[in-house]
């Protein structure tokens, strides 16, 4: 029973593929409330419920207009990964690339004033830019007034210091619309620091291992020893003493790889063959640990000054402005500075959930739900900025 000094909302949502809530959390805090929440995530289904007293146990493919109490706004994030960089790039030939059409299926039945979609930086051009059109021209054909391009915002243009380019797609329904044009001026990027998101102190699990220690070690002893301070491309340990001759049947961009890598061992011919004699010919180190990757430019001299990733395509090293974007496949970026991994309450900030956020006691599903989030922040602003002064 509501109280009855409880103000009246001043729009009602349904949050689609709503994850652990970064619509929910951004809209409430606009005046909004949710009327209908719909997640197939166990997990993040559990964290939806704890924080927002929501069950949001519902497959939208199975909710029809009867299921759907009145609103005014939907919401959804739907799945990016057909049409992510990480993923395989399906796009709508995969099954979960067909949500948008189910997205579209309640819309025709229940008609609200608004729509709030979210998805991947690359939704806007995959395709050769036939996706985008396609989601433009089959909302348009609905009854909806859509931007003429989806609008592309970052954490970034907020001073929150993570590059999470993501698209938003904020539509009116044409009766209703006091607009002929929807459009978004977009703040310009502010300067950001990665320790304004940090906590004091942290449990000893998020130290990094004796293993990873021992890796950055080798590569800090590898930068600071060679004389060629600017590295503008993947160092392959493996490729150094390789005869140029044999690689002549690779494709171009991979022999132009290697031919910098045996130039390079060349030009550092002495201290190279100290180093690897040191450290064991790198043979302590996993296949893909013997690949390096200097993304810092020449103001930063040591790999402990920056962002450390441990990733399938070696150990790659940033500038510390900014943590890259989270991803649920889940590498999590390390502090070089603490040698340590970033905590999931610190991975929430970059996602701009209050520290009142309950996330879930399972660290591996936290960082999974938190990368598969939306930055709150961002949807705040693309919500306030063309919706919200159509209500």
């Amino acid at each position: 029973m509501k109280n009855k000094n409880e103000q009246k909302p001043l729009f009602k949502f349904i949050d689609l593929c709503s994850g652990i809530g970064g619509f929910h959390t951004a809209l409430k805090g606009l005046g909004g409330e949710c009327v209908l929440a719909a997640e197939i995530d166990t997990y993040a289904i559990e964290t939806y419920n704890q924080n927002y007293g929501i069950d949001s146990n519902n497959n939208l493919r199975d909710l029809t207009k009867k299921d759907i109490p009145y609103y005014d706004i939907l919401c959804a994030g739907f799945p990016c990964q057909t049409f992510s960089k990480a993923g395989r790039q399906q796009g709508f030939e995969e099954i979960r690339g067909t949500i948008f059409f189910d997205i579209v299926r309640i819309l025709t039945e229940t008609k609200p004033k608004f729509i709030l979609l979210e998805n991947v930086r690359n939704l806007a051009s995959h395709n050769n830019g036939n996706t985008w059109n396609t989601i433009r021209k089959t909302l348009t054909e609905i009854g909806y007034l859509v931007p003429e391009n989806p609008f592309i915002v970052s954490p970034l243009n907020f001073g929150i210091p993570q590059s999470r380019e993501r698209v938003f797609i904020p539509c009116i329904r044409k009766d209703i619309a006091k607009v002929e044009k929807i459009e978004l001026e977009v703040p310009v990027k502010q300067d950001t620091t990665i320790f304004d998101i940090l906590e004091p102190t942290v449990e000893e699990k998020y130290n990094i291992s004796d293993y990873e220690k021992y890796a950055i070690k080798v590569w800090e002893e590898f930068k600071q020893g060679i004389t060629t301070k600017s590295l503008g491309f993947p160092i392959w340990y493996d490729s150094f003493k390789l005869d140029k001759e044999s690689i002549k049947d690779l494709p171009q961009w991979k022999q132009d790889f290697i031919i910098k890598n045996i130039e390079l061992y060349e030009n550092n011919k002495s201290f190279i063959g100290s180093w690897e004699k040191k450290f064991n010919n790198l043979q302590d180190l996993q296949p893909t640990h013997r690949k390096f990757e200097w993304q810092m430019g020449t103001e930063y001299t040591s790999i402990y000054q920056g962002i450390i990733q441990f990733r399938p395509s070696g150990i790659r090293v940033k500038k510390p402005d900014f943590f890259p974007a989270l991803v649920a496949m889940v590498h999590v970026p390390i502090i070089g500075k603490y040698l340590r991994r970033l905590t999931p309450r610190e991975c929430a900030r970059l996602q701009s959930f209050p520290d009142t956020f309950q996330l879930s006691t399972n660290d591996k599903q936290g960082y999974k739900q938190l990368g598969n989030s939306l930055n709150v922040t961002v949807a705040k602003y693309v919500f306030e900025n063309t919706i919200l002064k159509e209500l």
